[in-house]
């Protein structure tokens, strides 16, 4: 398997496929990469020769923001959003959902898992 930016790529996918397992690169920056390194874009990574693994690992340090350094910027947006206390940092602390999205019936993926608020436990028996 060959690695770039410190990730260990899938050696036997297509490399314009493989470049999009690293954080920060999606499928226009795989192939803006791979023209850029004149790498054949359908080529599979284990095709791939020292040379052209080498000029794709210096293509991505010199011009691309990824992995632990993206993370850093993201999460320190994120904390400068809080500390600000904008609508957006306030959405973040709440653990709500930060773009607009209705709370009302859907969110569950930022909510989490439903409580149940009565009707679930059965009733205690009644002094009589």
């Amino acid at each position: 398997m060959a690695r770039f930016a410190n990730v260990e790529v899938p050696s036997d996918k297509r490399i314009v496929i493989a470049l999009t397992y690293i954080y920060g690169i999606g499928s226009k920056s795989a192939s803006d990469i791979a023209a850029a390194a004149k790498v054949d874009p359908t080529k599979r990574v284990k095709d791939l020769d020292e040379a052209e693994e080498k000029k794709i690992r210096d293509i991505i340090d010199a011009n691309y923001n990824v992995e632990g350094d993206l993370h850093r910027v993201v999460a320190n947006n994120v904390k400068r959003l809080k500390d600000i206390g904008s609508y957006r940092g306030l959405r973040h602390k709440a653990n709500l959902p930060v773009r607009g999205q209705r709370t009302r019936t859907n969110a569950r993926t930022k909510r989490g898992k439903r409580i149940a608020i009565g009707g679930s436990q059965p009733k205690a028996a009644s002094k009589t």
